[in-house]
């Protein structure tokens, strides 16, 4: 009571411990006390990145008041983005789909070189595959180039009514939730979200809309009790990259722990 009553950080190895009770909602007040003591408790140290337990992801105004205090808070989205290609094998082999046969389209508008580099590898592995932007003009640059270095052809419109209809699979990139409802989509579609949370307002679908995902990796094990009770493993594992390292660099790393998809987490189920 005495900590929670005068908001005392405590600080215990590798983690900070706030005053909050579990189940406890704080209000803005508290959070912007709480961000800035954090901040102040790591002044003399180089580390911008925090990893929140799954207690305190649930403190939104906590959560966005670190992110203004200048600190990066990790939540695998960035780990996710590596992974599309592992994610779309996960969801075939639960689905039991075709490979031959299925979909897939991608919805992106701002493309990052490691989401160039896993879209060289889906177009190679899977027949039909779309790409959906509202910039088209970024994309003709790329289309051209798999054209000439690779000898594949890339579709890439943006027709709302036609792209997304008959797509099993569909990876949402950045779409926001407004953006993406302006598509008529499949109604068993699986929509997996990287960097959004959009969610589908259509009341006759019926597809399942991926926002969060958990993996398993080779040195899980390393995982003391607590953390692996409080914490992600895909938060953790995340924030041992160097962010900006090369993508065959990372790629390797990931085979080297060999990382898989444990599970996918939806709006009406896990698979």
């Amino acid at each position: 009571m005495f900590y929670k009553l005068l908001n005392v950080i405590q600080i215990e190895g590798d983690k900070i411990k706030l005053p909050i009770e579990k189940g406890e909602e704080i209000d803005l007040r508290k959070a912007d006390k709480l961000a800035k003591k954090t901040k102040k408790l790591m002044e003399n140290t180089s580390c911008k990145k925090i990893v929140l337990s799954k207690e305190i992801k649930k403190q939104e105004q906590y959560r966005n008041l670190l992110e203004t205090e200048g600190f990066q808070v990790i939540e695998g989205n960035w780990l996710e983005e590596i992974l599309v290609n592992e994610i779309i094998t996960y969801i075939i082999k639960k689905k039991n789909m075709k490979k031959d046969e299925i979909q897939i389209s991608i919805l992106v508008n701002d493309i990052s070189e490691n989401m160039l580099e896993n879209l060289r590898k889906i177009i190679k592995e899977y027949k039909k595959v779309n790409i959906i932007t509202n910039h088209l003009e970024k994309f003709k640059n790329i289309e051209e180039k798999f054209e000439k270095e690779e000898g594949i052809m890339i579709v890439v419109n943006n027709n709302k009514r036609k792209s997304l209809t008959k797509s099993d699979i569909i990876i949402n990139v950045d779409f926001p939730t407004e953006l993406l409802n302006k598509y008529k989509i499949y109604d068993e579609a699986i929509i997996v979200n990287i960097k959004t949370k959009a969610k589908i307002n259509k009341k006759r679908f019926n597809g399942l809309v991926i926002n969060n995902y958990e993996i398993s990796y080779k040195n899980d094990e390393a995982f003391d009790y607590e953390k692996s009770i409080l914490y992600d493993k895909k938060d953790i594992y995340e924030s041992m990259f160097y962010k900006k390292q090369p993508y065959d660099e990372t790629i390797k790393k990931i085979k080297k722990d060999k990382v898989k998809i444990s599970k996918l987490m939806g709006n009406k189920q896990s698979i």
